[in-house]
């Protein structure tokens, strides 16, 4: 099991804690700068400093623990059984690809330990190349079995898979869903990309300026962001603000409403003012919220549903315009202003085909509903 916790203040801002366990995949999500690769180094040893404080450790036992500033333990880089895959591989150029391998090996490993991971790794028959004379996935092979041969307790990838094209990226994929299966160590995956994350980790870090924000299995972080850091940073357009209300006696068992905000047009507040005109939604209370917190809440475009006519489901429908339609390939990027709330928009990805179904252009009506169980509710700080 790694286990992770860092701090460190000046030059770089950390604040991360998390775990990975034998045969897992966590991906560390965030944006440029957010800490990702330094939180990889800093497992790895090669980011050193006397304000990094904290504690680094893959086991149990007395030479498991690779960092303990409380304790004064900092194993040097080489004292750590760690496999690293750069992003632009590192391999070095006046080497053969299996010279570049065995500098990891230990010097007792013969021909045919090699010979055998490079079969494994798909690259038989490739030992005697530089890494010039190999393609950017034959690198990339090179480097994770350069990895690998130093028989690591942690394999840690950094955006292994961003300097390859899609169909190389493809084949590496399924090259580590194998390696998956024979190499039960945990492994810690950098990616900018969501769908990666998405299909690859078992877990993810939403990682910020350093510091873990979130850590869960994909398909909840994405669907259910902590906060509005989160929601920014996993991509979720649909962002509103509103007040929720707990369960009531008219409101039906396990279910709330939320006022959704949004600014009136002009003259349409009291005495002809602007105003504030409210929508309500049904939702799913879960016992967590103060009866009428402030909240943020977000929604996933791919539970709602959209129709030409009015749904026989009155629950969560309204009217809204297409305002704008910008069709991308299989997919158009459509906005739609809900008739209600005149100065709120949601963006939706739709199949263009569904568009074509719906008979649907810009300036249409259509009717939208919203699941309350694809409503996620997050409570506003105060202060």
């Amino acid at each position: 099991m790694l286990q992770v916790s860092l701090q460190n203040h000046d030059p770089i801002r950390l604040n991360a804690d998390f775990d990975c366990a034998p045969g897992e995949l966590l991906a560390l999500v965030g944006p440029s700068g957010s800490g990702k690769t330094s939180v990889l180094r800093a497992v790895a040893g090669l980011l050193q400093g006397p304000g990094l404080q904290g504690r680094v450790s893959v086991g149990t036992g007395v030479g498991d623990v690779w960092f303990d500033s409380a304790r004064g333990i900092r194993l040097a880089p080489q004292q750590r059984r760690v496999g690293l895959v750069f992003q632009h591989y590192a391999l070095f150029p006046h080497l053969t690809a299996v010279e570049n391998v065995a500098l990891a090996a230990h010097p007792a490993k013969a021909a045919a330990y090699f010979e055998a991971l490079f079969e494994r790794m798909g690259l038989a028959g490739l030992q005697a190349r530089r890494p010039h004379q190999l393609s950017g996935g034959q690198q990339q092979r090179v480097a994770l079995a350069r990895a690998l041969a130093r028989e690591p307790q942690v394999l840690l990838l950094d955006e292994p898979f961003s300097a390859v094209d899609a169909p190389t990226r493809q084949a590496l994929y399924h090259e580590l869903a194998v390696l998956r299966q024979s190499v039960a160590i945990p492994m810690v995956l950098v990616t900018h990309d969501l769908n990666e994350a998405r299909r690859l980790a078992d877990r993810v870090v939403i990682l910020d300026a350093g510091e873990s924000l979130q850590v869960g299995p994909p398909a909840r972080v994405f669907a259910s962001p902590r906060n509005a850091r989160v929601a920014e940073l996993v991509g979720i357009q649909n962002h509103f603000q509103g007040r929720f209300f707990s369960n009531r006696p008219a409101d039906a068992p396990g279910f709330g409403r939320l006022v959704w905000h949004g600014e009136a047009p002009s003259g349409t507040g009291p005495g002809g003012l602007p105003g504030v005109a409210d929508v309500t939604l049904a939702v799913m209370d879960k016992g967590r919220l103060d009866d009428g917190a402030e909240v943020s809440w977000v929604v996933a475009g791919e539970l709602l549903d959209l129709s030409a006519t009015p749904s026989a489901q009155a629950v969560n429908t309204f009217a809204c315009t297409l305002r704008e339609v910008l069709p991308l390939g299989e997919i158009s990027l459509c906005t739609l202003v809900p008739s209600q709330l005149p100065s709120q928009c949601l963006t939706l990805n739709l199949s263009t085909a569904v568009l074509r179904q719906l008979g649907a252009a810009p300036g249409s009506l259509l009717h939208l509903h919203i699941p309350p169980q694809a409503v996620h509710i997050m409570p506003v700080r105060q202060g």
